[in-house]
């Protein structure tokens, strides 16, 4: 990594102080940056010329962001790739506890994995990418169907639906889901312990992205011959550090 160069690291310091005002003059630049106010003068102008900054409509001497910014950030969103950056995020997680680590997103009543980071050890969870399972089942689609709306959910999972089963404690009613969703809203985790594996547990946190649309979820998958409540403990912590890495990179801030 090179040097850093004063006059950018001014640049880019005015314009991350539009993130918390709508609108600014030079002097009040000055006074937040406590920089020369000649050196403003020239890099407002030229933040200008570039269209990163604009003059507010009938006050010309106060600046807002301009269309250039834009234009950089609409360009970032779309670059944007779930799959490689849930890639990214699942291969960290999957280091710091070396456990198999999923993100998935909702289709209807299904998850289907987009990325993997599996374990160094034998014993381990079968699962590929692309593979598709009920989302009752499954702590990631415990956590997607938690964040839907009460409208969407009623259409997904009408009253007195059953449910299929993939074990014997595995939720197969839809008061029963109703009342797990609850309670997975109440903490911000959702665990399932052999719902859909019987010799698996999982912890799972929601992914948003930059407009805070929950997207997706990242779990860990652990053989219940590793799981103990205290360990539980920790790896909800550490997928929901997972997921807040995640949504980082798809652009949520906060």
């Amino acid at each position: 990594m090179g040097r850093s160069v004063p006059a950018v690291m001014r640049a880019l310091d005015i314009l991350e102080l539009f993130g918390t005002a709508e609108d600014l003059s030079i002097p009040e630049i000055h006074a937040r940056l406590d920089l020369p106010r000649t050196s403003v003068h020239e890099l407002v102008g030229t933040l200008v010329e570039r269209s990163y900054l604009t003059p507010v409509p009938g006050q010309p001497h106060r600046f807002r962001l301009g269309v250039g910014v834009f234009h950089l950030g609409a360009t970032y969103a779309e670059r944007l790739d779930l799959a490689r950056e849930g890639q990214v995020a699942a291969t960290e997680v999957a280091v710091a506890c070396d456990e198999t680590v999923h993100v998935a997103v909702l289709d209807g009543r299904h998850v289907i994995y987009v990325a993997k980071a599996d374990c160094t050890h034998p014993v381990r969870m079968v699962s590929a990418v692309g593979r598709r399972l009920p989302a009752h089942c499954t702590a990631v689609g415990l956590m997607l169907l938690a964040r839907l709306d009460s409208s969407r959910l009623d259409e997904l999972y009408p009253i007195g639906d059953s449910l299929p089963a993939l074990t014997k404690r595995s939720i197969t009613s839809t008061t029963q889901l109703r009342t797990r969703l609850t309670e997975i809203r109440a903490c911000g985790i959702a665990e399932e312990y052999c719902e859909s594996n019987e010799a698996v547990a999982c912890v799972a946190a929601p992914v948003t992205d930059r407009a805070g649309t929950t997207v997706a979820a990242i779990s860990i998958s652990v053989p219940t011959v590793r799981w103990t409540p205290e360990r539980k403990d920790g790896l909800g912590r550490l997928v929901s550090d997972g997921a807040a890495a995640l949504s980082a990179r798809l652009g949520h801030v906060g």
